[in-house]
C-alpha cells in the first residue's frame, strides 16, 4: 500500500511529510523520557528486518487478480510497544523508498503516516492494548491482533483515498476508488491479522515476558531474548532471500484498485503518472539513491539474484538503522541521567 508521487499534490505530500516528521520527533522524545531497556535494541533491529523481508512477499488474493503483503505495524507494536514500533516501521519505509524506490519520495510522509502512525500510534493504544488490559493470553492476543490489523489497514486504505482525493491531480473518483480499496484491504487485513497473531502467539509461548512488557510499558529485565532474536533473524533471512522469490506477481491492493478505478472511469487500465517540477526532482533523487529499484538489478529484472540480494541487504540495513537508533536513544538517556545525578 505504498503510495507513489503521482497520487499526491505537492501541498498534500509536503503536509503529510511534516506530520510524519513531527510524529518521529515526538516518538524519539517520548522514548527518551520513558523507561527504554537496552535489551530492546537488538529486538528492534531484528523485528524491523523481519518486517522488511516479510513485506517483500506478496500473497495472492484468490479470484481477484490482486495480491497483498503485511504492513507490520501491529506486529512490531505487539513486540516492542507502540512508539518503538513506529520508529522501526518508519525506518523500514524510508529504506524501501530511498534504496529500492518502493513508494514515492514525495509520498514518503504519507506512507509513514498510513503504515506507521495509524497502526502504531492510534490503533495499537486504542484497540490492541485494551484487549490485553486484564492479562495476556493466546486467545486475547489473537483477537487483538486480527481486529487491530484490520482496523489499521482499513484506516490506512481510506487515508490513501482521502489524500488522493484532496490532492485532486488524478481522475480517480472518490466513491469508486473507496469502494474498491476498502474491500480488497479488508481481505488483506484478515490474512495479515492471522499472520500477526500466529507470530505473536509463537513468541508469547517462547518468552511471554516480551509480549507482556511491550503491553505494560515495563522494562524488559532479566529475560534472555537471545533465542527469540536468533529465530527472528533467521526467519528474516529466509523470507528475504528464499520466499521472496515465489511472491505473487499480481498487483498489490492499491495498484489493483487504481487499475480497476481507471478502467471503470476511462475504459482503459492506464498507469497514473506525474511529470515536471517537484515530481522530476523527487524521481531524480530516487534514481540516484536506489541501488536496487523495485528489488531488482537495473536493466536485468529477470535475474532472481537481485530479489534475494534486495531481501538480504534491505533486512541488514533495516537492522542496522533500527539498532543504531535504539542505541543512540539509550546513550542520550544515560547522559541525561548522569547529568541529573
Amino acid at each position: 500500500m505504498h503510495m507513489v508521487d503521482a497520487l499526491l499534490s505537492p501541498a498534500v505530500g509536503l503536509a503529510t511529510s511534516a506530520v510524519s516528521a513531527a510524529a518521529i520527533g515526538y516518538s524519539v522524545v517520548k522514548v527518551k523520557k520513558d523507561e527504554f531497556c537496552e535489551k530492546k535494541i537488538p529486538l528492534m533491529g531484528v523485528a524491523g528486518a523481519f518486517v522488511f523481508a516479510a513485506q517483500m512477499i506478496d500473497f495472492t488474493i484468490p479470484a481477484t487478480g490482486s495480491s497483498g503483503h503485511i504492513g507490520g505495524g501491529i506486529l512490531l507494536a505487539g513486540l516492542l510497544g507502540g512508539i518503538p514500533a513506529f520508529l522501526s516501521i518508519a525506518a523500514v519505509i524510508i529504506i524501501q523508498c530511498l534504496f529500492f524506490a518502493d513508494g514515492g519520495l514525495l509520498a514518503l510522509g504519507a506512507n509513514i503516516f498510513n503504515l506507521g502512525v495509524i497502526p502504531c500510534l492510534i490503533i495499537y493504544p486504542l484497540l490492541f492494548k485494551p484487549f490485553l488490559k486484564n492479562g495476556v493470553s493466546s486467545k486475547r492476543l489473537t483477537a487483538a491482533s486480527i481486529l487491530a490489523v484490520i482496523a489499521g489497514l482499513q484506516l490506512g486504505a481510506f487515508g490513501v483515498v482521502l489524500m488522493t482525493t484532496i490532492s485532486g491531480i488524478t481522475e480517480l473518483p472518490f466513491f469508486t476508488f473507496v469502494a474498491l480499496m476498502q474491500p480488497i484491504h479488508l481481505v488483506i487485513g484478515i490474512i495479515e491479522g492471522i499472520i500477526t497473531a500466529a507470530v505473536l502467539c509463537f513468541i508469547y509461548r517462547m518468552r511471554p515476558e516480551i509480549i507482556e512488557t511491550a503491553n505494560s510499558g515495563e522494562r524488559l529485565e532479566k529475560v534472555s531474548t537471545k533465542k527469540v532474536i536468533i529465530m527472528i533473524a533467521a526467519a528474516a533471512i529466509l523470507l528475504g532471500t528464499v520466499f521472496s522469490l515465489v511472491a505473487s506477481e499480481y498487483p498489490d491492493g492499491l495498484e489493483w484498485a487504481i487499475g480497476k478505478t481507471t478502467e471503470r472511469t476511462t475504459g482503459t487500465d492506464t498507469e497514473i503518472e506525474a511529470e515536471g517540477g517537484i515530481y522530476d526532482i523527487t524521481s531524480g533523487i530516487q534514481e540516484n539513491t536506489a541501488f536496487l529499484p523495485d528489488y531488482e538489478f537495473a536493466g536485468n529484472p529477470e535475474n532472481a539474484l537481485g530479489t534475494s540480494l534486495s531481501g538480504l541487504l534491505g533486512a541488514a540495513v533495516t537492522f542496522g538503522i533500527a539498532a543504531v537508533t535504539g542505541l543512540i536513544i539509550s546513550l542520550l538517556k544515560k547522559r541525561k541521567e548522569a547529568g541529573n545525578a
